[in-house]
Order: C-alpha cells, then sequence, then structure tokens
C-alpha cells in the first residue's frame, strides 16, 4: 500500500476524492485499511488547515440556552442576580471563574467555550 503525505490542496482534494471511493470498503481489507490510513491523514491536514475556533463565551451561553428552552432567569443560579445574568449577556461584565464553574457543572457548558478571554472575543455591533 502506498500512501503519501497530503502536502497541498489538491493532494487534498485528490485524497478526498479517493476516500469517496473507498467508502463501501469491507473492515479488514486492503480497501478498508487504505480508507482507514486515508481518512487519518485527511483528519490531520484539516486540523492543521482549518482549526476550529472555539465560540465566544455569551454565544456558547447562549446557544446552550437557546437548545434547552432557558430564560435569563434560569441562569442565576449559575452567575448570581438577574441583574449580573443581564451584565454578563449583554457584555457589560466578564465571567468570573466562579461563574465558569458554576455554568460548567451546572448546566454542562463545555469549560473550554467559557473561558475564551473577552479581547479574543468578537465584539457585536448594534
Amino acid at each position: 500500500m502506498e500512501i503519501v503525505p497530503i502536502k497541498t490542496e489538491q493532494d487534498y482534494l485528490s485524497t478526498l476524492k479517493e476516500i469517496e471511493g473507498l467508502m463501501t470498503a469491507n473492515p479488514n481489507t486492503p480497501e478498508g485499511d487504505r480508507l482507514d490510513v486515508l481518512v487519518t491523514l485527511v483528519e490531520a491536514w484539516e486540523a492543521r488547515n482549518y482549526p476550529l475556533d472555539l465560540p465566544d463565551p455569551i454565544a456558547a451561553i447562549q446557544y446552550h440556552m437557546e437548545q434547552n428552552g432557558l430564560a435569563a432567569k434560569d441562569l442565576v443560579p449559575h452567575i448570581g442576580s438577574r441583574n449580573r445574568v443581564y451584565e454578563v449577556l449583554n457584555r457589560k461584565r466578564p465571567l468570573s471563574l466562579k461563574m465558569i464553574r458554576r455554568l460548567h457543572k451546572g448546566l454542562g457548558i463545555p469549560a473550554e467555550s467559557l473561558i475564551k478571554a473577552a479581547d479574543e472575543a468578537p465584539q457585536l455591533t448594534g
């Protein structure tokens, strides 16, 4: 089995096309093994060339609220008073470490999404 590294965008696209042709390969066959190796190469290429950025903390909280039917009042046990919740959601107050821990533990929001620094987070206008 000859496998070459993915070095260019063209190599990447060619590898994707080859993977598409191997999608019906049976496991533990030469074709299945080639598929496994090519998928690993593509994953490494994508991680290096198309890294996923974490969402900004407020966007992560808002997404979690929307997905779980939560209102601002549901954040009070995790953030503090209702006024403090609105300050956080309106980007007037940063999340404290205590808030991050409570949101992560109580609501299951990934801590990685909550710790992004405010200067790294996109600022919303309007």
